[in-house]
């Protein structure tokens, strides 16, 4: 696949196939997640892989419970209550991965820089068949002093970048996008 394909066709995935992503694949990608730019050259990222389907269905109600514990202080949140209240409903839409990006305290922008990663990522995943998500909604918990100290993530790392990951079950057709606004100087 050609990097232009690739930009036009990769799509946010939300139905996957009930088939785990091999270890090796997950390892390559997240190698070209690695040649991403980052300021200064800090490449300060750190990536921590979940794969348990018990785990993950547990971290989806922890992290629906802390949004909505939240959901005050993020008004536009609202229109997620119904969905967010629902016990099957699952935000890390059973896939069989969930890739977080952390950003350590290094260089001047490493959330920035981790994100850059994360683009790397999704890309060259699509580019192997395999779809992925950006799940925000799991940076409470993923964040949270307790799960770090769960999981053995420094407190000091920033949960910049959660992904799932997995192979797609259905076709995503394309979304239509915005025309971008443009200012010339």
């Amino acid at each position: 696949m050609d990097l232009i394909n690739a930009l036009e066709t990769r799509r946010s995935v939300r139905k996957y196939a009930d088939r785990p992503v091999e270890r090796e694949i997950v390892d390559k990608l997240i190698q070209l997640a690695t040649q991403a730019p980052s300021a200064m050259n800090a490449q300060p990222w750190v990536f921590a892989v979940f794969t348990d389907k018990t785990k993950l269905e547990e971290y989806s109600t922890r992290a629906k419970a802390l949004v909505l514990e939240g959901m005050h202080e993020h008004p536009l949140l609202e229109k997620y209550r119904g969905a967010l209240s629902k016990r099957g409903f699952n935000i890390f839409y059973n896939a069989p991965a969930l890739v977080v990006i952390y950003a350590k305290p290094e260089g001047p922008e490493p959330e920035t820089d981790a994100c850059l990663a994360a683009q790397n990522f999704m890309l060259a995943a699509h580019n192997e068949g395999l779809g992925t998500c950006w799940i925000g909604f799991s940076r409470y918990l993923l964040d949270s002093a307790e799960f770090k100290a769960e999981v053995g993530i420094p407190t000091e790392y920033v949960a910049a970048a959660p992904m799932i990951l997995g192979y797609p079950a259905v076709d995503h057709p394309p979304v239509p996008r915005k025309t971008p606004e443009v200012y010339y100087f």
